[in-house]
């Protein structure tokens, strides 16, 4: 697992890069605020329910959640799972959103 920053990100998604951005927060906190990122919630990651992400071993996948917690868990089943190049978002949606705003 690496780190990536929310700043990072954000220029990667503003060039229009396609990323396998995965949200792994609760339904309803993606529903209060989100960046577009497929919602997968961590307790998916531990029961090992992450079929869909198979095709994705050998791949960047970027993960966030709130504060980077969850998401620095998700990163480490992943990467037990035989992921090679998983990425933790420092500090979260409450990175981004002090540094960017809710828009």
């Amino acid at each position: 697992m690496q780190l990536i920053t929310v700043e990072e990100l954000k220029a990667r998604m503003d060039a229009g890069e396609k990323l396998n951005l995965i949200d792994c927060r609760e339904p309803h906190e993606y529903a209060e605020f989100n960046i577009g990122a497929k919602l997968i919630p961590l307790g998916r990651f531990q029961t090992m329910q992450v079929d869909e992400l198979e095709d994705l071993k050998d791949e960047e996948v970027i993960i966030h959640c709130r504060s980077g917690n969850r998401s620095g868990q998700a990163c480490m089943l992943l990467d037990t799972m035989g992921f090679k190049n998983t990425k933790n978002v420092a500090g979260g949606m409450l990175e981004w959103q002090a540094k960017f705003g809710s828009k």
